[in-house]
């Protein structure tokens, strides 16, 4: 997974970034937000589970719509969105992957009576797997992940969508109540992409799964928003319509929902646990994928003393970012997420009750969604949050390859931020140094956690010039 998006990602910032790199998308638009915004928002029905009927991609694709091959003047929307998204977005070859000998071979591993492409632990994430009753007429499987699929099924809002527009932010608000998927807010975004990228309660690639001989997950909410190919572009029409994150707020709001998933997850007595075992997909891959040769575990982590040796640990990838995020940002929020981690690791391992303090660190990260959107990521604050990950790295605290991933899209995601605010500094600096990380993680089955500390020094002295 990890050298797919750095193929498609390439080098992170041009030196001349203010005209190549992100130029075109106006992300710096203020903050706004608040508690009400974000539990309202948290609260959106995801697209599978509505009650609407699905109409079909077809539905969208005229040309008068969104199928149009050239640019509407004046149109407030691109109108392309169709064609963009057909040709050239991997969603909709989803479907397609399930008829290819990996996907055969994965459905035999498990014993599945059903071929992949009819298996609904597959079409549940590779197609917009929706009961037969709320699929329309032109609604069809192959179209693979749709229009639909992420906003929304479009039975009640399809009319209101289209028609006339004397206020644009009340139009889009009342396309919302009608279905309408609102992926414009980033919290709504992160349920969304991370109920397939990640998993939750309803839908989740096991460690069964992963063992029969499906991919290892791996997914950041803003670096993948960046490279996914662009049918929209966020302008002034889209600013009066919709409210617009910038993509430093997007990639803590995906840590924070992240984290929250992972603890339902955790508690969750189907998704939780199999059979005698709990889920390892929850658990660090590499505490048990590596020579036992290799002695990697140590008395003292970023949230304090380890637990004993032997015992597996969770994957704490996201809950790493949290806290880099929340130490920076709200101190005091930062203390309780890296106490309540330490309960959780005590908690696991036999130290107290792993539901209760599963639940308390889930709050703890929902309280921490609301902080960041309110939050101004001024270049100021942007900085002290890189040095604070640069720092971490520095400390082997991202000595598990999940953590180091993470980190990695954590720098471009804020090295990116500061790019557009002229506040980078040596941007040819930065887009080696980051090249140089990433080098690192083309394979995770051969990550050297020391290499990684050695480049997180040449970042820290690039940093601090």
């Amino acid at each position: 997974m990890m050298k797919k998006w750095l193929k498609t990602f390439g080098t992170v910032i041009p030196a001349n970034a203010g005209i190549q790199c992100r130029s075109w998308i106006r992300r710096w638009i203020p903050a706004f937000a608040g508690m009400t915004t974000v539990v309202a928002a948290s609260a959106q029905t995801l697209p599978y589970n509505s009650p609407h009927q699905t109409l079909g991609a077809v539905t969208c694709a005229s040309s008068l719509c969104h199928g149009a091959v050239k640019l509407w003047k004046d149109s407030p929307v691109l109108q392309n969105e169709y064609v963009t998204f057909s040709r050239t977005d991997k969603h909709t070859r989803a479907y397609k992957v399930l008829f290819n000998d990996r996907s055969k071979r994965i459905v035999k591993n498990l014993g599945l009576k059903q071929a992949a492409h009819e298996a609904k632990i597959c079409l549940d994430c590779h197609a917009h797997n929706i009961p037969t009753e709320r699929r329309g007429e032109r609604f069809v499987f192959s179209d693979g992940i749709t229009c639909e699929t992420c906003h929304g099924p479009a039975e009640k809002y399809i009319a209101s969508h289209v028609s006339p527009v004397s206020d644009p932010a009340a139009h889009h608000q009342a396309n919302v109540e009608n279905g309408l998927y609102p992926l414009n807010d980033a919290v709504s975004r992160a349920r969304l992409c991370l109920s397939c990228h990640f998993g939750n309660k309803d839908r989740l690639v096991t460690h069964r799964i992963m063992g029969a001989g499906h991919p290892r997950m791996s997914f950041e909410l803003d670096t993948f928003t960046e490279i996914a190919p662009k049918h929209f572009v966020i302008d002034k029409d889209y600013s009066e319509r919709k409210k617009v994150w910038d993509g430093v707020q997007v990639w803590a709001t995906g840590q924070a929902l992240a984290v929250a998933e992972t603890m339902d997850i955790m508690v969750d007595d189907k998704r939780g646990r199999d059979g005698l075992f709990p889920e390892l997909v929850l658990f660090d891959c590499h505490a048990c994928h590596h020579p036992m040769s290799e002695l990697r575990w140590k008395p003292k982590n970023v949230f304090g003393a380890s637990a004993s040796p032997g015992l597996v640990r969770l994957n704490d990838s996201n809950m790493l970012m949290l806290r880099a995020l929340t130490a920076t940002i709200d101190p005091k929020l930062g203390d309780k997420v890296r106490e309540q981690v330490q309960k959780l690791n005590r908690a696991v391992a036999g130290e107290g009750d792993p539901k209760a303090a599963a639940m308390e660190l889930k709050k703890l990260a929902l309280d921490a969604a609301p902080v960041f959107a309110r939050t101004e990521f001024n270049p100021a604050v942007v900085k002290r949050v890189m040095a604070s990950l640069i720092d971490d790295g520095l400390e082997g605290h991202y000595s598990d390859f999940a953590a180091a991933e993470q980190a990695s899209m954590a720098l471009q995601s804020v090295g990116a931020f500061l790019t557009k605010q002229g506040a980078l500094g040596n941007a040819a600096q930065f887009n080696s140094n980051m090249k140089k990380l990433n080098q690192l993680l083309a394979n995770d089955e051969k990550y050297q956690p020391a290499q990684f500390v050695a480049q997180m020094k040449e970042m820290r002295t690039w940093a601090g010039k």
